[in-house]
């Protein structure tokens, strides 16, 4: 909880050129699954998120088909976006409405024309497009034609892919991001590489092969972006999970490392151009052997200019196999923490890890940072207050308040950081459990976990206290018991 007595973050803690805004993915919001063209992405046959099997074809259970109609009703959401004093907005393409099958001979125009009539209205309102190129929604085609990014020819597909992107939007867009939390691929690889093959069948170098792949087609975009669009700003995207010793035992360190090396990776060949020492030797002692082309490293030499990450919670480990548990939210793998709460889906909340993080991530890349999601998931209730609907989301209000004082703490250590999206920023259909009621935004929409609903949007307590936050640049919040 809050300290309402607690001295405030001074009024220049965040500086004017800080970005304020939230963040979205096509497939959580657009909807619209059969319309305009668009081809069946990965999202389409995973009605359970990660914590269901897969179908074989679209079925009527999977909310996301419709998601919140995003697709529709864009104006009226960048208005509320804007009425919060957003300056940027993160969201993403859907690869499957521009190239239905991934490897089309052609993009689809009417695909095209959406994203063009949704950065008309971000510029009506002056807010700053961040664009992800590829947000786990994969052409369904490419998964079944190549099992995804375990094959090369993927490559070229993506190539394809962001040289329109380029060439139609570079001149309107300025951020943008190659994959979504690409580490998420090592424990989520139908969803984050399109990898067919069952993940307790998928062999560590079919993993890791993939991953090469993935980082390639990075780094070709990149490439491409600084040719073609010289004021472009490219960013990697990560998952960031602080990983700390569970005891104090040298051992319990030593597997905290190794489990930080394993995220660690993907944003030291981003930035670095190269694979790390822990890297190789860990692929050469689990007998990977990647198939490297001298293109590829060439390729893998054009790095990012920023680094972009999303936070949620942190985690322990430990070499003890009895002191081993599982935890309800642990998905990307680690021990839950004793000294902290959880959220209602099993997510450990730790605002001081995102600071540690920030610290961590700027001493070893000395690159700008962007905190492009951070949120807390849970069940809000619709009430109405002076008669009108509202949600008294004090504990979403608490979560972000005091995440964000630990980036004003790490910025105030020299960290240098570009912004802070946070996820959800209006409800949308959850990525891990294909849920409504795991909500996140500051506007409710109307649907439940059966799809009914009007699909109303309503501000909630927290829309306000955002929109005070952007305002005073950061000086109305309050600081925490657990600020240094």
């Amino acid at each position: 909880m809050t300290d309402p007595t607690a001295p405030r973050p001074s009024p220049d803690a965040f500086p004017d050129t800080f970005l304020w805004g939230g963040a979205t993915a096509a497939n959580q919001i657009e909807g619209a699954h059969d319309q305009g063209g668009k081809g069946v992405s990965l999202q389409d046959v995973l009605p359970r998120g990660l914590t269901g099997p897969r179908t074989s074809h679209p079925t009527p259970d999977n909310l996301k088909l419709q998601g919140i109609d995003f697709y529709h009703r864009y104006a009226e959401d960048i208005a509320l976006f804007a009425e919060m004093g957003f300056s940027v907005f993160r969201f993403s393409i859907a690869w499957s409405r521009v190239f239905p099958h991934g490897d089309d001979e052609l993009p689809n125009e009417e695909g095209l024309a959406f994203y063009d009539r949704v950065l008309d209205e971000l510029e009506k309102h002056g807010i700053e497009p961040l664009v992800t190129i590829s947000h786990y929604e994969t052409p369904l085609a490419l998964a079944e034609k190549y099992n995804g990014w375990t094959s090369r020819e993927m490559i070229g597909c993506y190539e394809r892919y962001v040289r329109v992107l380029f060439d139609r939007y570079g001149h309107r867009v300025k951020y943008w991001l190659t994959f979504n939390e690409i580490n998420s691929v090592l424990h989520a690889p139908f969803m984050s590489g399109a990898i067919t093959t069952p993940k307790e069948e998928l062999s560590r170098q079919e993993l890791y092969q993939a991953v090469h792949h993935e980082l390639v087609a990075s780094a070709l975009a990149t490439k491409i972006a600084h040719e073609t669009v010289p004021d472009a700003r490219v960013g990697c995207m990560v998952l960031a999970l602080p990983v700390y010793p569970l005891t104090p035992h040298p051992s319990d360190a030593l597997a905290a490392m190794h489990a930080d090396h394993a995220n660690l990776m993907f944003g030291d060949v981003h930035v670095r151009g190269a694979y790390p020492g822990y890297a190789l030797r860990h692929m050469r002692e689990n007998g990977i052997e990647l198939d490297i082309t001298d293109e590829d490293r060439e390729l893998l030499t054009h790095t990012v200019d920023f680094v972009s990450f999303s936070y949620y919670m942190s985690v322990c480990e430990t070499a003890d196999p009895e002191l081993r548990t599982a935890g309800e939210g642990n998905i990307m793998g680690g021990v839950p923490n004793p000294a902290l709460q959880a959220s209602e889906w099993g997510w450990q909340i730790d605002p001081t890890g995102l600071r540690i993080v920030l610290n961590q991530f700027w001493d070893r890349w000395q690159k700008p940072l962007f905190i492009v999601e951070n949120g807390l998931g849970a069940k809000d209730e619709l009430i109405h207050v002076d008669g009108r609907p509202t949600v008294n989301d004090d504990y979403r209000i608490a979560y972000l308040n005091d995440h964000l004082v630990q980036v004003a703490e790490a910025i105030a250590d020299g960290v240098d950081v570009l912004g802070y999206t946070t996820w959800g920023c209006i409800d949308l259909v959850s990525a891990s459990t294909a849920q409504m009621s795991k909500r996140y935004g500051f506007v409710y929409v109307d649907r439940d976990d059966d799809g009914n609903g009007t699909l109303a949007r309503h501000r909630k307590k927290s829309f306000d206290w955002y929109a005070d936050v952007i305002r005073s640049r950061g000086a109305s919040l309050l600081r925490g018991d657990g600020t240094p």
